[in-house]
Formats: structure tokens, C-alpha cells, sequence
């Protein structure tokens, strides 16, 4: 008896270990968390939009390269490696003679993109618990 439980229990431990180790998951976990950092680096953005010399700020670039590269290659370690962080726009340019390089429309749309980019991370890891639920209580709610 004891025997069967411990197998059991082994099996339901690999089932769940299997659903939370695909690369859809993690990258989609990976991108919850840049979509949130971007977010921050747009409200930082909106929030100076009229201070002088301030600098517009985004994600690394190189992380969005790394991460792109990484999906296409589905390696999910490379993907559950990478870190993403704030970097200076280099590329942003200043439109007034005050020095900031904030133009509001582009984040403004920024904004809007990258809601609908964390609202469909959301959903991808909403639907991996759903998953889990599913296999705990036979029930999908």
C-alpha cells in the first residue's frame, strides 16, 4: 500500500513538474515579468515628460534579442536565464531644445501595446494553473 502511494504521489510530482517546465510557460512567465519592467519604464517615461534633460528609458534591447532568440530556439534554460532590466534609449532622440527625449504619443502606444502584450502572458499562464486545477479537482473551475 505504502508502495502505491509513493508512486502515486512520484507521478502526480512529475505531472506537475512537466506543466510547469514547458518552454510556453516559462517564456510565458519571462515575459510577465519584462512586460511589467516595461511598464514602469513607460510610466517613469510619462511621469518626466516635461523635465528638462531627462532621458527616455525602456527595456534593454539586448534582453528582447536574447529573449527572441531564445524562443525560436525553444531553449527554455537560456529563457529562464535572461534578466530583463532598464536601460537609456540610446536611439530617442530630443524634439525640443530642453533636452528630453520623451515623446508622449510613442508612449502612449507603448502603453497600449505592452497591455495587451501582458494581458496575453497573463492568459497563458492563467491557463497552465487552469491546467492544474483540472488535474487536482477534475473540475475546470
Amino acid at each position: 500500500m505504502a508502495r502505491l502511494l509513493l508512486r502515486a504521489l512520484q507521478t502526480r510530482d512529475t505531472m506537475i513538474e512537466a506543466l510547469f517546465s514547458q518552454t510556453n510557460y516559462i517564456a510565458a512567465k519571462k515575459g510577465l515579468d519584462a512586460s511589467g519592467l516595461k511598464h514602469e519604464a513607460i510610466a517613469s517615461n510619462l511621469a518626466n515628460v516635461e523635465t528638462p534633460g531627462y532621458r527616455r528609458v525602456d527595456t534593454a534591447p539586448a534582453f528582447k534579442a536574447a529573449f527572441d532568440r531564445a524562443l525560436k530556439e525553444g531553449n527554455k534554460h537560456q529563457i529562464a536565464s535572461l534578466k530583463p532590466h532598464i536601460t537609456v534609449d540610446q536611439l530617442a532622440l530630443s524634439k525640443n531644445k530642453d533636452g528630453n527625449t520623451v515623446d508622449i504619443e510613442q508612449e502612449i502606444v507603448a502603453l497600449n501595446q505592452n497591455a495587451l502584450a501582458h494581458k496575453l502572458q497573463s492568459q497563458l499562464v492563467s491557463g497552465t494553473l487552469a491546467k492544474l486545477r483540472l488535474a487536482i479537482t477534475g473540475r475546470p473551475q
